[in-house]
């Protein structure tokens, strides 16, 4: 109700949720980067080929470059089977260096990364 009052749009349907503590992140999707803010998050997805190590080489520039990961979650990959796509969350800003840096090294060892976009955290 709160993001209805906010942007004046009409609530549908009220308290439809199974948890008392329930939140809902939504995301305002443009093309043009939005530049950093000094408190921001990036969201990633990175795909990697079925093999031993692969996740570890997709954490290890993160945790070498001092870049927090908030999220991961995997999906099976539409294109090779076996293969895994993740959706990644980190703190900080594409343009931060230590995340250029992490990045850098990521795309090296990923099959495929896609910078989805930095953005600032939420406040809540």
């Amino acid at each position: 109700d709160a993001a209805a009052e906010v942007y004046g749009l009409e609530i549908l349907a009220s308290n439809i949720e199974d948890d008392p503590s329930n939140t809902t992140r939504f995301l305002i999707i443009g093309d043009q980067p939005v530049g950093p803010t000094g408190r921001d998050k990036t969201s990633l997805m990175v795909a990697v080929h079925n093999k031993p190590g692969a996740l570890y080489r997709l954490l290890e520039p993160m945790a070498r470059h001092g870049v927090s990961m908030t999220r991961i979650e995997s999906r099976p990959s539409r294109l090779n089977k076996w293969d895994y796509v993740f959706f990644v969350d980190i703190e900080g800003h594409v343009e931060d260096h230590n995340v250029a840096a992490a990045l850098e090294e990521l795309e090296a060892e990923a099959s495929q990364l896609k910078v989805l976009g930095s953005y600032p955290r939420s406040e809540v």
